[in-house]
């Protein structure tokens, strides 16, 4: 059985038309989803399990410990995340000090 999958990646710039956009193997169907903030991580999750019917969601290494929380508490599929403590491409913060914008 195929996975259907999706990624969500954060950037501090809003994606317009190039996103999301699915990337297709033979092994698994990967929805990849740029988001700028946490609230839009969490309905775009929301949305690829719901309308996508994708049965995981993995988050970058940008989403801090309160970000994954709360994608992991608006889906009802496995969570998994890159982890860095401080992410590089962020000037080595946490996306908790900049993407947390409630």
């Amino acid at each position: 059985m195929k996975l259907k999958a999706a990624f969500l990646f954060l950037t501090a710039v809003a994606a317009g038309d190039d996103g999301p956009v699915w990337v297709k193997t033979e092994g698994v169907d990967l929805l990849v989803i740029p988001v700028t903030t946490y609230a839009e991580a969490r309905q775009q999750a929301v949305r690829a399990v719901q309308e996508e019917g994708c049965a995981a969601i993995e988050l970058c290494g940008g989403f801090g410990c309160r970000g994954t929380a709360m994608i992991a508490d608006a889906v009802q599929v496995p969570v998994g995340v890159v982890r860095f403590d401080v992410h590089p491409g962020l000037g080595n913060v946490s996306g908790d000090t900049l993407f947390d914008k409630q």
